[in-house]
């Protein structure tokens, strides 16, 4: 009985002294990334960041993808004076350079055709801005796909079953585009769709908000 009361007691203390958290804002539109930040069960808006994506000059790809994660996560900090700002951009990497939407059918059958048996990096980058302290807190999550030999039936089969001509890559990690692969290096699979979670989790610690809240 006095190990239930004890548990009891400790459990109204660390409730009475947990500190409500802010309001989070994701600045993004992306359905995939509102879905992987609805697994962290905690309340959201999202906001479309007005940011211009072009790459700069001599711009590598992480360098690019950490830049953009900034500036969507800093775009909307007006909005708020009280708020923890979630901001994500990705980039598809292969033999040396970056992977493009392909937009039509044609394209991503070449593009499939160039991954088999091939591997292709992922560079996700992600910012958190806190509006109170104007503080930010970044990460860079590196995921490498590897493909599995790809038959020319079976790209097709996954274009026309899947239809990904807006996605970068031509395929949806998340979908039937999984079994394309043969194996993920990655710390994350999260990060692959488009929302590293673990580092995300790891930053609401630096903020003294351990997950789950």
């Amino acid at each position: 009985m006095n190990l239930t009361h004890n548990l009891s007691t400790s459990h109204a203390q660390l409730t009475q002294h947990t500190t409500p958290i802010p309001q989070i804002l994701l600045a993004s539109t992306s359905i995939f990334r509102q879905q992987l930040l609805s697994k962290l069960d905690l309340p959201f808006e999202c906001i479309k960041p007005d940011v211009d994506e072009t790459p700069l000059t001599f711009e590598t790809p992480q360098e690019m993808v950490q830049r953009l994660a900034l500036a969507k996560a800093q775009a909307p900090a007006n909005s708020s004076t009280q708020s923890l700002i979630i901001g994500s951009d990705q980039c598809a990497v292969f033999a040396g350079k970056p992977i493009g939407k392909p937009h039509h059918f044609e394209k991503a059958q070449q593009q499939l055709k160039a991954f088999s048996g091939q591997s292709i990096d992922f560079y996700t980058g992600l910012a958190v801005y806190d509006t109170a302290t104007q503080k930010t807190y970044q990460a860079l999550d590196h995921t490498v796909v590897h493909f599995r030999t790809l038959s020319d039936e079976v790209i097709t089969r996954y274009l026309e079953r899947e239809q990904p001509l807006n996605c970068a890559g031509s395929f949806k990690s998340e979908g039937l585009g999984i079994t394309l692969f043969k194996r993920i290096d990655s710390r994350d699979p999260n990060a692959l769709i488009g929302l590293p979670l673990i580092a995300l989790t790891d930053i609401f610690y630096e903020l003294g908000y351990p997950l789950p809240y």
